[in-house]
């Protein structure tokens, strides 16, 4: 009969300096399951950080912590991790996640009262009142007996299981599903990206010109009260901030680990699945993929390691891959590609670490993964934009991430893209003043699909020094005959530019914000005084926030009304700005940050809004506790479709703002929405599983219960069609 051994406490000391053991070697791969399961989403596989956890290596944390000590350390991170369910670990695995951290920085932390607290924490763990919450049901796998090879012919359908693990691993992975192919599949042509069948959901936001918003009326103000479950979807664990496509009643659906299934859109029925093999240590923040391509017969995915390949939209087969930088080096994707003028064209994440490449926005040839074009979102040394950075180096500029997909006009022929803050966040970290204004950071960039060429750029926030950035998504409108680009930033100013020149035409501030000045004729900002001037250390409040205002949730526009659709959170964030490494492959984020709802606004932080694009006035809007964490979808059926925080799905009056429409949920809404048409009938599609937002909500909306899992999509339409 096997032997279960309660699991003894292993010292800090021996977990930093035993030799490697089958025990200790097994002590430290669960140490590192355990951190990457319930850590790396927000705080990275390497432990650099991210927006939405502190860095636990390097400077910034050396610098803080080395003369705390490690029970001190400890003793934190078991009030407060994960963020609002850090009852759900005992204190042992508290514990392995404190050696983990300490051991990670340990050449920084030779003779630091945080190294040399080590026995302390043993001492503390081995008190008995200390460790009486400890759960003695553990078991090390290593100590499992094992029994004798039998090295006899198998059965090919046999299955060794070598213990608990295997079992686990085996349940994950398992599955008799053999791939089926689409028959019939009609490749998309450029034509029918830039305007879509009706039934279609071809780009990120439906068109190629980002405005979220359908055609499609079947389902409308009159009957969306009858709208029912059809079927549903389950997701892989992660940041669900995905988009399905649907091609002829096909759905192509993207998962949070680098998955695509393609799917009968009128059934839930799958027809082939396709998995990427990242490497575990590129996937950021619960890994958000917003969206992935399709053009001709290919569907185009941008991978977590930095890689863009191509996938047979019949088979699921994939056809290339090519790698645009190294991982290793921090560059990853939260957004996929869009095709411009028959050119697969995506941008970069990662961006916060000091690089030779630093971040940019690349064009590849559909058929081959051959890359085309190259186009740095920094300014180039040889520029007149360079000398915007001051005396900082080119290979210690960082920032320029593009978070979101661009758009696309073919009229023009323009790509349009966003990109966001410089980085570290705050000027005085970067060793720049908020005069600099950091070339192409924060700007909206209009380049040339075949070229790369920058046609024009304007920059929203010069020399910015909150992570206010500017970089989601850009619409592209015309109304009463101008060609105008809409887009809002985490300050909550919704812009409007000219799309043939980029010149300024108007701004409304769709929230009170503290943080700016502003011109109105002409767009400029000027911050606040002890904004500008703030120095390492110095805590100032912005409102909004660095979570917005605006965020990823994405406007929809009604082309036909000219109303825009405008998810806002009203937030404000108080920062202090962190030293921050700047010497070579340095950099980071460099602030603490604590958010909270604005004044007065602690049962309203949710805002929906709808705006008159013609003159930028206020048309209504809607407040509520939970946050909207889905972009908005507008129809011709007068409906705007919204998800939020609180698991509910629902749909407003486009002309009042009245609700119609809800259904609860498993699990918070997340994502992008979409409506489409399979078998003659109109579906709305919705994902839920919220990912590292978690760790910002279950802090400061406690009572909302926002269960980690539940990722899924879900699919409604009416009990017997329209």
């Amino acid at each position: 009969m096997t032997t279960i051994k309660p699991l003894a406490i292993l010292t800090l000391s021996t977990f930093l300096t035993a030799p490697p053991t089958q025990a200790s070697s097994e002590e430290a791969n669960q140490t590192k399951r355990l951190y990457d399961e319930q850590c790396a989403g927000c705080h990275s596989a390497s432990l650099r950080g991210s927006a939405h956890g502190a860095a636990l290596a390097g400077k910034s944390f050396v610098d803080k912590w080395r003369n705390e000590t490690a029970t001190r350390l400890f003793m934190l991170t078991q009030a407060q991790m994960p963020p609002g369910a850090a009852h759900t670990l005992t204190p042992k695995e508290h514990a392995q996640l404190t050696r983990y951290i300490v051991s990670y920085n340990k050449d920084r932390l030779i003779d630091s009262p945080l190294l040399t607290s080590l026995d302390e924490l043993d001492e503390f763990l081995t008190d008995p009142e200390a460790t009486a919450a400890v759960d003695s049901s553990a078991v090390d796998a290593s100590s499992v007996d094992g029994s004798a090879v039998d090295s006899s012919p198998v059965d090919s359908s046999a299955v060794e299981f070598s213990g608990a693990e295997a079992i686990m691993n085996l349940a994950n992975n398992a599955g008799g599903f053999n791939n089926q192919t689409i028959k019939d599949f009609q490749p998309v042509t450029m034509a029918e990206l830039e305007n879509p069948k009706p039934a279609d959901w071809l780009n990120w936001r439906r068109t190629a010109q980002g405005d979220g918003h359908s055609p499609l009326s079947d389902i409308n103000t009159e009957n969306v009260r009858e709208l029912t479950l059809s079927w549903s979807m389950a997701l892989s664990s992660g940041s669900s901030q995905i988009t399905p496509l649907v091609r002829d009643g096909v759905m192509f659906l993207t998962h949070p680990d680098n998955k695509i299934q393609a799917i009968n859109g009128a059934t839930g029925s799958l027809i082939w699945e396709y998995r990427y093999p990242y490497p575990p240590g590129s996937k950021l923040l619960g890994g958000p993929t917003r969206n992935i391509a399709l053009f001709e017969d290919s569907l185009f995915l941008a991978t977590y390691d930095a890689a863009l390949v191509a996938i047979d939209a019949k088979t699921g087969t994939e056809r290339w891959r090519t790698e645009k930088a190294d991982f290793r080096q921090a560059f990853t994707h939260s957004a996929g590609p869009i095709i411009a003028d028959g050119v697969v064209v995506s941008g970069i994440n990662g961006c916060e670490l000091f690089t030779e490449d630093g971040c940019f926005i690349t064009g590849h040839d559909p058929d081959t993964g051959e890359e085309l074009w190259r186009t740095s979102t920094l300014a180039e040394p040889d520029t007149e934009a360079y000398a915007s950075w001051g005396e900082i180096e080119p290979d210690r500029r960082g920032g320029g991430d593009t978070w979101i997909a661009g758009s696309y006009d073919p009229e023009l022929n323009l790509v349009i893209y966003g990109t966001s803050q410089p980085k570290p966040w705050a000027a005085v970290s970067r060793g720049m003043s908020v005069d600099d204004a950091a070339l192409y950071t924060n700007s909206t960039l209009a380049l040339d699909p075949k070229t790369g060429d920058i046609r024009w750029y304007f920059q929203h926030i010069p020399g910015e020094t909150i992570d206010m950035e500017v970089g989601f998504e850009r619409i592209l409108a015309n109304i009463d005959g101008q060609q105008v680009v809409l887009t809002a930033g985490k300050d909550g100013i919704l812009w409007k530019l000219d799309r043939a020149s980029g010149e300024f035409i108007a701004l409304l501030e769709t929230l009170p914000q503290n943080i700016f000045d502003i011109d109105h004729s002409t767009g400029a900002l000027t911050y606040r005084h002890d904004i500008a001037s703030a120095q390492i250390g110095t805590t100032f409040t912005a409102c909004p926030g660095i979570y917005g205002g605006h965020n990823w949730q994405s406007a929809s526009y009604n082309p036909q009304s000219n109303h825009l659709f405008l998810p806002l959170h009203q937030l404000c964030s108080d920062m202090t700005p962190r030293e921050v490494d700047l010497g070579e492959g340095g950099g980071g984020y460099g602030a603490d940050v604590a958010t909270y709802p604005m004044p007065g606004k602690e049962s309203a932080a949710g805002k929906l809004m709808a705006i008159d694009a013609k003159n930028l006035q206020p048309l209504w809007s809607i407040e509520q506790e939970a946050l909207f964490l889905t972009g908005a979808l507008s129809t011709d059926g007068g409906l705007v479709f919204i998800g939020d925080l609180d698991r509910y799905f629902k749909a407003f009056d486009q002309g009042t703002g009245e609700l119609l429409w809800s259904s609860r949920l498993p699990a918070p809404t997340h994502g992008y929405p979409i409506t489409y048409e399979a078998d003659g009938r109109q579906f709305v599609a919705v994902p839920t599983g919220i990912g590292v937002f978690r760790a910002l909500t279950a802090v400061i909306f406690p009572d909302i219960y926002q269960p980690p899992g539940g990722g899924g999509l879900f699919v409604f339409e009416l009990p017997s069609g329209p």
